[in-house]
């Protein structure tokens, strides 16, 4: 195929793992970002390097960027982006971008609509899926619905998460008081972004799950498998460091039936948890890119990024299940390390729960004995950073 894989945010792993399930099968793979330094990059399947403007600091030049190249070239590319910043921009720009580049979703603002937690919870109890209770700090009276509704402590969550966590570098504020949550509200509005007001839904980390699915270009769910972490940094709202695959089929009735429902096309994860108390499952967020467990979903069998691929450039892509357990778990070590040192400091693992769990076999965030350089390069990466604290 003379179509190339344009994959857009490198200085992350995500965007090395999209690289890897494609550049494997010996698709001419495309590195962009606005950092010469990303190590993702520097994977030996890489086939091309391009620095492009900042997407939010420059966004125009960067979508003229990625047209220009793409106009260059004899066959339309394949648009994968690996980062929420990208995909909200392609999103923006979907209507131009799709005359120059093949790209899953065809309809304009649907990528932001799943992305906006409060439009999303709105789809998701409007279609009978479960979400946490929730309270906007629009309603007059909102302080008095959160104590009668949700009661402390409760998060206070963002409606735009990326630019939430590029402000704040965290996903949410959890509070435990009125005074806490007044004061994380006022942050956000001080920010110029608005958030709103969730339960927390009881139970340890480990009762997060995820099911992960492509649905074709008729909105139908061709591809899926379901995953439970075991831990995620920062501990209990942040993201996955070692998580496990886990057949539960009852995650594919909520979560097949919702994303059909929305005529979703391409590759999206639905993020659960389910409730210690009642064993409910509630819909918690949708990533609509590739995801950080990428390199686990190509390790038991479906890889997402090459399906992609195959579907947008007119080939067959079959359906396909893992409908079975295989223990294999994905592991972010670095911060892994990170997670492990609150869990324990805090009391919720203990030190031999920690050493057992290690055991199983891993698809490693960056780590490959056949690609070690970008492994290298986040270590000198780390090493430096390291060094600059001091």
């Amino acid at each position: 195929m003379n179509n190339k894989a344009v994959i857009l945010g490198c200085n992350y792993y995500i965007g090395l793992s999209t690289i890897r399930c494609l550049g494997k099968h010996g698709i001419h793979t495309v590195a962009v970002d606005y950092s010469n330094d990303a190590y993702g990059a520097k994977s030996k399947y890489t086939s091309e390097k391009l620095i492009a403007p900042h997407y939010r600091e420059n966004t125009k030049s960067f979508i003229q960027l990625l047209i220009d190249y793409a106009m260059k070239e004899s066959a339309p590319p394949v648009l994968i982006p690996c980062h929420d910043s990208y995909v909200e921009v392609i999103d923006e720009y979907l209507d131009e971008l799709k005359k120059y580049y093949l790209i899953p979703q065809t309809e304009m603002g649907l990528y932001t609509k799943m992305m906006n937690k409060e439009v999303l919870h709105k789809l998701a109890e409007a279609n009978g899926v479960r979400v946490p209770e929730t309270v906007r700090v629009t309603d007059a009276d909102y302080l008095q619905k959160v104590e009668q509704i949700i009661h402390y402590p409760c998060i206070v969550k963002p409606t735009d998460s990326p630019t939430f966590v590029a402000k704040f570098r965290r996903k949410l504020f959890k509070v435990h008081n009125e005074q806490e949550l007044f004061e994380a509200v006022h942050k956000a509005t001080e920010a110029g972004l608005e958030v709103i007001v969730q339960r927390i839904i009881p139970g340890f980390d480990d009762h997060m799950y995820t099911f992960d699915a492509y649905l074709n270009q008729n909105a139908k769910v061709t591809h899926w498998l379901t995953c439970q972490k075991f831990r995620q940094y920062p501990i209990n709202f942040g993201a996955s460091v070692y998580t496990g695959q886990k057949f539960v089929p009852e995650l594919y009735s909520i979560g097949a039936a919702f994303l059909e429902k929305m005529g979703w096309k391409g590759f999206a994860e639905i993020e659960f948890k389910k409730d210690a108390e009642t064993g409910q499952f509630y819909l918690i967020e949708i990533n609509v890119r590739i995801t950080n467990l990428n390199s686990l979903l190509e390790k038991v069998g479906i890889n997402f990024p090459y399906i992609t691929y195959l579907e947008l450039t007119g080939q067959s892509i079959g359906t396909h299940a893992i409908t079975h357990d295989t223990n294999r778990v994905f592991w972010y070590g670095f911060e892994d390390m990170l997670a492990i040192r609150d869990y324990i400091k805090t009391k919720q693992l203990t030190v031999s729960q920690v050493l057992s769990s290690l055991l199983k076999p891993k698809a490693y965030a960056i780590w490959d004995w056949k690609d070690p350089k970008p492994a290298f390069s986040f270590m000198k990466m780390i090493i430096g950073k390291l060094a600059g604290n001091n």
